[in-house]
């Protein structure tokens, strides 16, 4: 069970991709601007402080596939509940809907299973539960159907009509925050590879035309000038990355 789901904490299989392929990169692109093995390969320790970047990627990243499970367990409960049963024995009965479409160790499969022990051995109720999940989710949509499902029960309203209508208005969003991303998407990939022309052309220069940019590594205006590119760029980079990003 993930305690917060905006924290996310790496294996250690990944600690050892991402300290390796960051390493690798940053070394490399000092190299390029620099012809530096020493600086190159002091500088790739600096690869420690893009961990938190990392972390908070990885953390929106299961995030977002947490939202696309959770809608497919809203289809399940309203059916559940469709049928005349409570929501206790509907979350019991997702999990085994949804078994079929998720592996044990995917983030809804982990958090009904846990429901259904709770409820079954510990006798948890369902409201504490759900009100649990939607705390660490930090997920806008499920906090959102989980306070209507709360209110809808301490008021005795109509729990299939509103589940249902609930489900269906949170599906349209998450439909429709899936059609942004996906329309985007193509623009991101075009910015990165905006952001990461400036390395190529160097590349290209060292490569065809190193006379021509000779002076850049040999003389300290050479060296200056390669510093102000290299903050530029990664300047560049960073800015592009923000203006991709999409919140919705």
């Amino acid at each position: 069970m993930v305690r917060d789901y905006s924290v996310y904490e790496l294996s250690v299989k990944e600690k050892l991709l991402f300290y390796l392929v960051g390493y690798v990169c940053i070394f490399v692109v000092v190299y390029l601007f620099y012809h530096s093995m020493i600086l190159s390969l002091v500088s790739g320790v600096l690869v420690h402080k893009a961990v938190p970047y990392f972390r908070k990627r990885m953390a929106a990243r299961r995030l977002a596939v947490l939202n696309i499970q959770f809608k497919d367990m809203l289809y399940s409960l309203s059916a559940s509940v469709a049928a005349g049963r409570q929501m206790e024995d509907a979350l019991i009965e997702a999990e085994e809907d949804l078994s079929s479409m998720y592996e044990k160790d995917e983030p809804i499969m982990k958090e009904l299973r846990r429901m259904k022990i709770s409820m079954t051995e510990n006798k948890e109720s369902d409201k504490a539960l759900l009100k649990d999940f939607a705390s660490r989710s930090r997920s806008e949509d499920i906090n959102n159907f989980v306070q209507v499902y709360i209110i809808c029960r301490n008021m005795g309203g109509n729990l299939e009509k509103i589940i249902g209508h609930t489900t269906e208005i949170l599906t349209d969003k998450m439909n429709i925050d899936r059609e942004i991303k996906t329309i985007t998407s193509q623009k991101k990939v075009e910015g990165r590879i905006i952001s990461v022309m400036p390395l190529l052309m160097l590349l290209m220069l060292n490569i065809f035309s190193y006379s021509y940019i000779e002076p850049l590594y040999i003389t300290l205006t050479g060296r200056l000038l390669m510093t102000a590119a290299l903050a530029a760029t990664f300047y560049g980079i960073c800015l592009m990355e923000k203006i991709s990003e999409i919140r919705v």
